[in-house]
Parts: C-alpha cells; structure tokens; sequence
C-alpha cells in the first residue's frame, strides 16, 4: 500500500491578514503549515485555528532567521512542499524623506528575507522533485504609489525571483508564482492609510487574495507558471 504524505507549507506573516488567510484555506485543505512572523502571541492563535500547525516566530529581516527558518521547516514538518513569502513592510514616505535605514529594512524584509529563504529551500525542492514558491508582491510594482518608492522597488525583486526559479526548476518539479494586490484590508494598510483615504470598499479582502495564491498552489493557474499575477484593487 502506498502511504499518501501529508502536503506541508510555511507560510510567511502568517499571524494576520492575508498570510492568516492563506494558511487557513491551506489547512482546509488538509496541509500541515509552519506559520511564521514577529508576534508569537498571534501565531498561536492562528494555530489554534487549524488542524495541524507550527508556530514559529522569526524576524525575517535577519537572513539568518530567514535561513533557520527553512531549516526548522524541515525538521518540524519532515519535508516543504509550499513556501509562500508573504510577510512584508513599509513606511509611507517621499522620497527624498527614505533615509538610509528605511530603504535597508524595507529591502531587508520585503526582498533579500524572501531571497535568501528561496535560496535556501531551492536545493531541497529539487532533491525531493519538486515544489511551489508563492511571493506576495503588489500592484506598487506596476505603479508605486506615492510614498511607497523603496517598498515598490524591493516587491519588484520578488517578480524577478519567481520567473528564476521556474527557469531553473521547472523541468525538475519546481513552481513558482508572484501575486501582486492593490489595496488589501490589512494592518499593514491600515498602518499607513486611514479610511478615508482608502474606504473599505476600495480594498481587496484577504481572502481574495489568498484564494489566488492557493489556486497557484494547487496547480489552477499553471499557464500563468513564473509570471506575476495582477489583482487590482475595486
């Protein structure tokens, strides 16, 4: 008889908003997730939410948490099937307001985190046959919003990553998607813009986007393999 193994991912900024909503849809469809992020408390909330999930709280910023958390992910979950680089940050600010640390924490955490995590999981996908990377990107990428210049630039980086990693691994069983919302109603959104200036009613729901990212996983949108899926906001 041939053991069925269980799907795994890691799903990053997985405490809240979108990447909460990810991994909710994935553990309705039977994965067993690592989530990760900053705040430990909201991360074992969220797993008390699903059926099978590890928490493990990281600042992605640092490349080594971001290495460590690749490992972890195999030593907790036995193999990762599914990366899905969610967590991100921004300030809101011009350009000539960035200071130098600004633009090295947003690179840091929107860019170089999910690069060195790709980086390090890659040689494993390709052993094990292959595997799915999702990158949450943005609509800024295609017209950056006021104040949004160093954040724009960095989640541009995750397009590019995900069309190396289908030039590389596709004949091996890799995939990879970027996906890049508008306005989402999240607390990042809501860090920078109030309603007023971006009502409820112009913003995408997590769960939309979430639904786009487990459609890639699940292998709904293989014709869009390597491309950056655009979701605009209402």
């Amino acid at each position: 008889m041939t053991e069925t193994l269980t799907k795994t991912a890691i799903v990053t900024g997985a405490g809240s908003g979108i990447g909460l909503a990810t991994a909710k849809m994935l553990g309705q469809l039977g994965y067993r997730i690592m989530l990760v992020g900053r705040d430990q408390s909201k991360l074992e909330r969220a797993a008390e939410t699903l059926a099978e999930a590890v928490v493990f709280p990281a600042d992605l910023s640092k490349s080594t948490e971001a290495q460590r958390m690749i490992d972890e992910g195999i030593r907790l979950l036995g193999r990762i099937d599914v990366l899905v680089n969610n967590a991100g940050w921004s300030p809101l600010k011009p350009i000539g307001s960035h200071l130098a640390e600004d633009i090295e924490q947003v690179f840091r955490i929107n860019a170089i985190g999910p690069c060195v995590a790709i980086a390090r999981l890659f040689p494993i996908l390709l052993k094990q046959g292959g595997g799915c990377v999702v990158n949450v990107s943005s609509m800024a990428t295609v017209d950056p919003f006021a104040g949004l210049f160093a954040y724009a630039a960095a989640k541009a980086s995750l397009n590019l990553m995900v069309k190396s990693c289908v030039n590389e691994g596709k004949k091996r069983g890799v995939r990879a998607f970027a996906v890049a919302p508008g306005a989402v109603e999240t607390p990042l959104l809501r860090s920078m813009f109030p309603e007023t200036a971006v009502p409820k009613n112009r913003a995408l729901a997590p769960e939309r986007v979430a639904e786009v990212i487990v459609e890639c996983i699940e292998g709904k949108r293989e014709s869009e393999l390597g491309t950056t899926i655009l979701l605009p906001s209402p």
